[in-house]
């Protein structure tokens, strides 16, 4: 089923439901460069149990993406968007939220504004942002070349892209081949404007806002992902219903790179003590 929510009018988001809607939903929100359909595997092993959820973001898979309006507000009015389509068809329990990367950016913003919707959220292989604004310009300021290198050669920026160590293991994996191919799909504009406008140096600070969260999280790194890995320690000494699990052997996709374990993990966070 396809439904459509906006950051404004002119860009609705693409969401495809896998699965009975009268089930526990789960919404899950992917990286950059992806979109709902890499959920699709996972949304197959959970449908007996779980109405999947799956979002492309903005700029991502069939999500368009435009730039109205101040360029520091569309981050939170997507994250503000994806909460009223979520009121809008409320079922009678809260649900569960996943997301990875910039979609574990956006669904930690999702959670902290909006906990009333959320039981119980992990969140992989992402951050609370930038502290200062000086970091968040620099940011900016490089995700801007990042983008122009996106519209410039897009074939080359992929290739490059998984270059990058935090990639490597994901590189040595059987599905990198199947991953790559995705990303050629989307439309290298949209990505770009989605990196300037949904990038790390557009994101609100929520590392204060930690400190209050009262929703249960499970953040998730890799285990060679050591800058994520260290950000997540971080995040469980400020958020105290929190915990961190380190998957062995995995990099940043680590819910690519072991799959097996990520579905059982999920799934014995969010079935204990289920909604009580």
């Amino acid at each position: 089923m396809s439904i459509t929510t906006t950051p404004n009018s002119e860009t609705p988001l693409n969401t495809e439901n896998i699965k009975d809607s009268s089930l526990p939903r789960i919404i899950f929100l992917h990286g950059f460069l992806g979109s709902g359909s890499d959920w699709v595997p996972i949304a197959r092993e959970l449908e007996n149990e779980y109405c999947c959820i799956l979002v492309d973001l903005p700029g991502h898979g069939e999500s368009d993406i435009e730039a109205n309006g101040n360029p520091d507000l569309f981050f939170t009015k997507t994250v503000d968007a994806i909460a009223m389509e979520l009121s809008r068809t409320a079922a009678p329990e809260p649900c569960f939220l996943v997301g990875y990367s910039m979609g574990g950016r956006i669904a930690l913003s999702l959670l902290l504004r909006h906990p009333e919707l959320f039981a119980k959220a992990i969140i992989l292989s992402a951050s609370p942002g930038l502290a200062t604004e000086k970091e968040r310009l620099s940011r900016r300021e490089s995700d801007e070349g990042i983008a122009r290198k996106i519209e410039k050669n897009f074939a080359g920026f992929i290739q490059a892209w998984y270059e990058q160590p935090l990639f490597a293991s994901l590189k040595n994996h059987p599905v990198f081949k199947e991953v790559e191919s995705e990303r050629k799909i989307n439309n290298p504009s949209n990505l770009a404007l989605a990196l300037r406008l949904l990038g790390t140096g557009q994101q609100p600070s929520l590392w204060d806002e930690l400190q209050q969260n009262k929703v249960p999280i499970q953040f998730f790194a890799g285990e060679k992902d050591l800058k994520f890995v260290e950000i997540g320690r971080q995040m469980v000494n400020l958020c105290t219903e929190s915990t961190l699990e380190i998957f062995s052997g995995c990099g940043h996709t680590l819910h690519l790179e072991n799959r097996v374990l990520f579905v059982e993990r999920l799934i014995q966070f969010f079935n204990k003590h289920q909604l009580s």
